[in-house]
């Protein structure tokens, strides 16, 4: 792992956008049910090293990078199964309140049911011209997320009642190189190993 080095902390949040837990937790439930067959990219973002967070229309998943260009191939400690950060646009959405999708550290924004039931581990999917597995790893929000959006937003995706749900989101690995691009379409080759 020769070259890898620390970046830049990324953008903080504003808190005067935070919503609290009771908020979060009624427009949740009132958010319309996800695709779980097909579903669509909403978003791409790449981490930049001065920790900028720059939005793309297209982008390359590559098999050893994950994100070409993207924070994850160039710092520690570049976990393979966390090589692409994903969550539901709908729920991202809700979280920002209001603030750009490039707050988060996540780079693909989906509209897609993510839930464990519905994307166990192992799952494969088509992103546009790319092949993806659903991470082993739990992806359950840090201190930045915290800083980002607020103490009530982080028990909002930590709460043992949700996680199956994966409102924080999910991790993808890149197993077949491609292109994919805004709104390209997604959809399940497999569920679970």
């Amino acid at each position: 792992m020769a070259g890898l080095a620390r970046e830049a902390y990324g953008p903080t949040g504003d808190p005067t956008r935070h919503l609290s837990l009771r908020a979060l937790r009624e427009q949740w439930e009132k958010l319309p049910q996800s695709e779980t067959e097909t579903g669509r990219l909403r978003f791409i973002a790449r981490r930049l090293a001065n920790g900028q967070r720059e939005p793309l229309s297209e982008a390359r998943l590559l098999v050893e990078e994950g994100l070409e260009g993207d924070g994850w191939s160039r710092r520690p400690p570049r976990d393979p199964e966390a090589q692409l950060a994903v969550m539901a646009h709908p729920v991202a959405a809700l979280i920002a309140n209001g603030q750009p999708l490039t707050v988060f550290g996540d780079n693909l924004f989906v509209d897609l049911d993510i839930t464990m039931a519905n994307l166990p581990t192992g799952s494969h999917l088509r992103v546009g011209e790319a092949e993806v597995v659903v991470s082993p790893k739990p992806h359950t929000g840090c201190a930045k997320f915290h800083r980002r959006f607020g103490d009530d937003a982080l028990r909002f995706v930590q709460w043992s009642g949700y996680r199956t749900h994966r409102l924080r989101g999910v991790f993808w690995r890149v197993i077949a190189s491609g292109v994919v691009w805004q709104d390209a379409p997604i959809s399940v080759l497999q569920r679970g190993p």
